[in-house]
């Protein structure tokens, strides 16, 4: 009688018992927000993704939206990290800052220009590192190709790790810089 409950206890963790935490959980899946106005890219016939590069400026900035599920329902607060095959390195000279003030007449001067030096061969991504997905869950990351990069195709790099599964997720696509 004494090892009753013991006995009770291991026959019932034994059983296979359909609790709700026990069901199999769905992997997370990520798609691309293709819908009008809030994807800056094109898809041409044959599914590839175009940015058009804005010849007048160094870097074309677009932002991209996505959506992360499990079992059609969103994931918030997914962390998400992005990277991409293309980068471009930084010459000796980030910018300058005009020092102004204002004169006896109170009117703006510029009295000084201070370089931003000391960046040599500094590597620039060209997406964003990292972001979270939202409630509903919306996740986005910027990107900015350099016009250097016009006639490339980047491959943006996209992945994620849950925590529920211990699973991680990495995938990628391809965008034609125009």
């Amino acid at each position: 009688m004494k090892y009753l409950p013991t006995i009770i206890l291991f026959c019932f963790f034994s059983m296979n018992c359909n609790l709700p935490f026990e069901e199999e959980l769905k992997t997370i899946e990520f798609v691309l927000d293709h819908d009008e106005g809030n994807f800056p890219l094109t898809i041409d016939s044959n599914g590839y993704y175009h940015m058009t590069m804005d010849m007048g400026r160094w870097q074309t900035t677009k932002t991209l939206y996505g959506y992360v599920y499990r079992d059609g329902e969103s994931v918030n607060a997914l962390r998400f990290g992005w990277g991409s095959s293309h980068f471009w390195l930084l010459g000796d000279t980030l910018g300058y800052v005009v020092q102004i003030g204002l004169n006896d007449e109170f009117q703006y001067v510029a009295y000084d220009t201070t370089f931003i030096t000391g960046f040599v061969d500094q590597v620039v991504p060209c997406v964003n590192g990292s972001s979270y997905s939202r409630m509903d869950g919306m996740v986005n990351t910027v990107i900015a190709p350099v016009r250097t990069m016009r006639g490339d195709t980047m491959t943006i790099f996209y992945g994620w790790y849950d925590d529920w599964k211990d699973e991680e997720i990495i995938g990628s696509f391809d965008i034609v810089l125009d």
